[in-house]
């Protein structure tokens, strides 16, 4: 049991998939040898195969009972994309080259079709899903590994891997739906996101947040109820885990994205309660709660369009950015 358990939400409305949050994970955590391949944050295209490929086909978590786990695969390394070379040496120290260039073969990166869109012109559609991991409340990766090497931090339900007790068995890669734990091929242990936690401890948000330009993500504690987390998540209930069929219970939950209405062949908007983005779709992301959470959004979007007052869109717009941080004493990093 732990005494708290840190969340976050990501507003999918405001996120442009400018990886402005996987800039900053990656240079932040992932730059030791053999962490090349690895984004513990990253920002996929949906619909689309993510990242790494078809993580969704992977198997994992918990039986529909959750008295065990669902056999899972282990993701081969290329469909994690291949690192890409750029031209240091002979730009910055050979001299035989004046301008940076990098080599990308098609498909070969780690954003698989990125801003490739489903659907049919004029009412084609894509939107961004950041990802992490979610730190969850019953974690499968945790529960499969053999040395108990995984574990949740008492203070604030963080999720980790404890280096020197890991011998690399693989087993957690193999258990987590969401594909969010890494292996290292030179040290032989599994490695992840770890939220950002000497950051967490010193009231400072997790790098992804802080570097955010959209303003999409909240942290903070699940039992603040004074907290932007339990406001979207508990109150609104506008905010939901990805996968919840998986049944790790995850502590990172997104606000369902809402396109634009649909055009007919001449560009005028259509009255069609089907959204762009079709519900059945969103379903398999989000669950069955999504239809409710899209009323109470669409709802309180008309009352502010209307001059009324709207506690859930002034906390979503997030005009004061420390808005978005229920952490003690958030500091500017």
């Amino acid at each position: 049991m732990t005494d708290k358990q840190v969340a976050m939400v990501i507003d999918l409305n405001k996120c442009i998939g400018c990886q402005a949050c996987t800039a900053a994970c990656k240079s932040l955590w992932t730059d030791e040898p053999g962490q090349e391949y690895m984004l513990w944050n990253n920002v996929e295209t949906k619909p689309g195969p993510g990242y790494p490929r078809y993580w969704e086909d992977g198997g994992g978590g918990w039986n529909e009972t959750g008295t065990g786990l669902k056999p899972g695969v282990l993701p081969p390394k290329e469909d994690h994309g291949e690192e890409i070379a750029l031209n240091h040496q002979a730009v910055y120290f050979d001299g035989t080259e004046t301008r940076l260039q990098q080599e990308r073969p098609m498909g070969k990166g780690a954003n698989w079709d990125e801003d490739t869109s489903s659907g049919d012109y004029p009412n084609n559609y894509h939107f961004y899903v950041p990802r992490l991991c979610n730190h969850c409340t019953k974690p499968a990766c945790l529960e499969a590994c053999p040395v108990r090497a995984i574990y949740k931090r008492e203070a604030d339900g963080i999720v980790l891997v404890d280096q020197d007790t890991c011998q690399g068995f693989r087993e957690c890669n193999k258990a987590c739906p969401y594909d969010k734990v890494y292996f290292n091929y030179m040290s032989g242990k599994s490695q992840k996101c770890i939220f950002c936690f000497p950051r967490l401890e010193e009231g400072v948000a997790p790098a992804c947040a802080r570097q955010c330009p959209g303003r999409l993500r909240f942290v903070g504690f699940l039992e603040d109820a004074n907290g932007p987390i339990d406001k979207l998540v508990n109150q609104w209930r506008v905010a939901l885990p990805l996968h919840p069929e998986y049944g790790t219970e995850p502590n990172i939950f997104y606000v369902p994205p809402i396109l634009p209405p649909k055009f007919d062949d001449k560009g005028n908007f259509v009255a069609d309660d089907d959204p762009r983005v079709p519900m059945e779709y969103l379903r398999s992301l989000f669950g069955p709660k999504v239809d409710a959470a899209l009323i109470t959004l669409h709802e309180e979007m008309e009352k502010k369009q209307t001059g009324q007052n709207s506690e859930l869109m002034d906390l979503l717009i997030a005009k004061e950015w420390k808005s978005l941080f229920g952490i003690p004493d958030v500091k500017v990093a």
